[in-house]
């Protein structure tokens, strides 16, 4: 198997619904940030130690082996490396997904308070690397802050840089708010009778984070 789809769009720009869409839409699995810690038996045993590696220490990673398993890929920390993955898979289409970018600084600032109220040592149990792996990624492309201008102006590098880098019949600039037709037609997949999927709130973050760190409760995603 070889990664069929790569997502460049930030975390908070609907990857969690990304995830969902595309596998519904048959490519499956489809990794996401989350898939560093939560169990996928048979894909990804091994990975937040190997991205621990990386991001905490510089170990290499091979692309393709890291990927394996999977036909598609969403959120941090794949998009940070959507050049490599380019490479590593010439083959595959590029989604870049966007938002209004002070929305989407609104969106990453809950998510890094719910990062910071689920860093608590005395109660987590499992998945140890997981808020460093984290860390590691806000340091190196975001300054080590929470900042509005600084974080925007670094969402916009981004975005700028995926738009430079990916030749245009390769690539698919996309908000989840448009639905399944620009999805489907530039992955050349008949568009669903069911609605686009909205996931990832807020609330919800929190209870994953807190869940997959502080329990031994099974997780599924």
């Amino acid at each position: 198997m070889a990664l069929q789809i790569i997502g460049a769009g930030l975390s908070r720009t609907g990857t969690l619904s990304m995830k969902a869409a595309l596998e519904y839409l048959g490519f499956a699995p489809c990794y996401h940030g989350a898939e560093m810690a939560l169990p996928r038996a048979g894909c990804n045993e091994g990975h937040l130690d190997a991205w621990h590696a990386y991001c905490c220490e510089g170990a290499p990673v091979d692309w393709r082996e890291l990927f394996r398993h999977y036909r598609a890929s969403v959120d941090v920390p794949g998009c940070l490396h959507y050049r490599e993955l380019m490479q590593a898979f010439p083959e595959a289409r590029v989604v870049l997904t966007t938002r209004d970018p002070d929305d989407w600084f609104d969106s990453w600032q809950a998510l890094w308070q719910a990062i910071a109220d689920a860093n608590d040592p005395a109660r987590i149990v499992r998945y140890h690397r997981f808020l460093p792996v984290l860390h590691a990624l806000l340091e190196h492309h975001f300054d080590g802050k929470i900042e509005r201008a600084s974080n925007i102006a670094a969402y916009q590098r981004h975005v700028d840089a995926v738009r430079r880098d990916v030749p245009a019949d390769r690539l698919l600039e996309f908000r989840v708010s448009e639905g399944w037709t620009p999805l489907c037609g530039f992955l050349g997949v008949d568009v669903p009778d069911v609605p686009f999927p909205r996931l990832n709130d807020r609330r919800m973050t929190r209870d994953l984070l807190t869940t997959a760190l502080w329990t031994h409760e099974p997780l599924q995603l």
